[in-house]
């Protein structure tokens, strides 16, 4: 089974063992909804201006991603792709490092696991949940290509990355001499380290995600180089895709539901019990 990794930096490896290869346009750091074993120690950092912790959820192989301006006076903070039920956690960590939590927001509807967004909002007040507007999915905000969402002086740019997903949308952090650098790309599940999420059921489109990760060949050097899948031509491509017999998600049928609505679904169920 591949591993869902998320971790990975596309022209160079952020905390990887062995150096990277640098791309000709620009180093970008490249995290995935699912990673494996090149996470080592590298769950977080802090830099002058940014605060970044990576957060593993085991039942879902999910991590989330806690990114904060440390340098505002408000300590903005946002949470990529939060889990149901590692939602105390995330909140304890939020308030241990003092920051202001105002964005949790969704790359893409998760089929193996549900959002903590809907969670998060009862828990913290104020939080808006933001997710892609061709998802389809409930949110306070949505956010289409081109689109910035910013926290204190920082900000991610919204891309879309359709194809394991309808909806599914690539947030990459800010460009500019006040932006913290090397740059890092949250895919989703669009892209996986020597691999690809899969694209046979949430409108997903082999055709779409082989467009997606090739227009990002700028800030995807290595997996260009070096994917078992990406590396061949879009038919080839296609017909792997095709043919990936892979087993029906577990979560599905009560994720996708519960995801289209924010995770609010299983939000109510919990509190009904």
């Amino acid at each position: 089974m591949l591993s869902k990794f998320q971790f990975l930096k596309i022209s160079a490896t952020f905390f990887a063992p062995t150096p990277p290869k640098r791309s000709s346009f620009h180093q970008i750091v490249t995290f995935r909804a699912k990673l494996g074993s090149l996470m080592g120690s590298a769950s977080y950092t802090t830099s002058s201006k940014l605060l970044f912790r990576q957060l593993f959820e085991k039942e879902s192989s999910t991590y989330t991603y806690l990114l904060a301006d440390v340098s505002h006076p408000d300590k903005p903070a946002l949470l990529v792709d939060p889990v149901d039920k590692t939602v105390d956690r995330d909140v304890s960590l939020v308030k241990e490092l003092g920051l202001k939590l105002i964005y949790a927001i969704n790359t893409h509807v998760h089929a193996d696991h549900v959002t903590g967004t809907g969670l998060l909002k009862s828990k913290a007040p104020g939080v808006k949940s933001i997710i892609s507007k061709a998802s389809q999915a409930k949110a306070d905000l949505f956010v289409e290509p081109g689109d910035k969402i910013c926290f204190g002086d920082l900000f991610l740019e919204v891309r879309a990355t359709p194809g394991h997903t309808q909806g599914c949308v690539t947030y990459v952090t800010g460009d500019g001499p006040d932006q913290p650098q090397p740059r890092m790309a949250f895919t989703g599940d669009a892209l996986l380290i020597r691999g690809c999420g899969r694209t046979d059921f949430q409108g997903g489109s082999s055709d779409q995600l082989y467009d997606s990760v090739h227009s990002q060949a700028s800030t995807v050097g290595e997996e260009m180089q070096y994917n078992a899948r990406l590396t061949k031509d879009k038919e080839t491509f296609k017909n792997i895709m095709a043919n990936l017999n892979l087993s029906y998600p577990k979560m599905i049928d009560m994720a996708v539901p519960a995801n289209m609505v924010c995770g609010l679904q299983d939000v109510e169920a919990k509190v009904a019990s």
